[in-house]
């Protein structure tokens, strides 16, 4: 599931993402995916993405690993997605976990999105 090339480099990053991958399993949330995105983004440091079985699931996810966080001193700065929906986030600043059904995991793939690496295209450079 994780290795400790997905481990965020400092104590507190570690600690928040083992929480959260405690607190996924402990709900039953399944296909837990660790993404290191530092090289990526500033806006993160990890990216974590769970399945649920049902959109009663998620929304039970999201509400366990909220409270299980909070109860640790790791309280989420919002929410996106709403109660029914097959894809909520949840924001800890410098890790996001996403949990999704399966076919809209599928369907959007965020663990291929996220290690593409840039092209030249992406950076601006031209053939020139």
């Amino acid at each position: 599931m994780t290795d400790q090339a997905s481990q965020p480099k400092n104590a507190h990053g570690a600690e928040l993402t083992d929480a959260v991958i405690t607190a996924l399993e402990d709900i039953k949330a399944t296909d837990i995916e660790v993404i290191d995105v530092r090289d990526k983004t500033t806006l993160m440091d990890t990216m974590i993405v769970a399945s649920g079985t049902s959109s009663r699931h998620i929304s039970a996810v999201v509400r366990s690993v909220a409270e299980d966080l909070k109860e640790k001193g790791f309280a989420s700065s919002h929410q996106e997605g709403e109660t029914g929906s097959d894809w909520v986030l949840l924001d800890f600043t410098d890790l996001v976990l996403h949990v999704m059904l399966p076919d809209a995991r599928a369907m959007y793939d965020l663990p291929s999105l996220w290690s593409m690496k840039p092209t030249d295209s992406d950076s601006g450079a031209s053939d020139q």
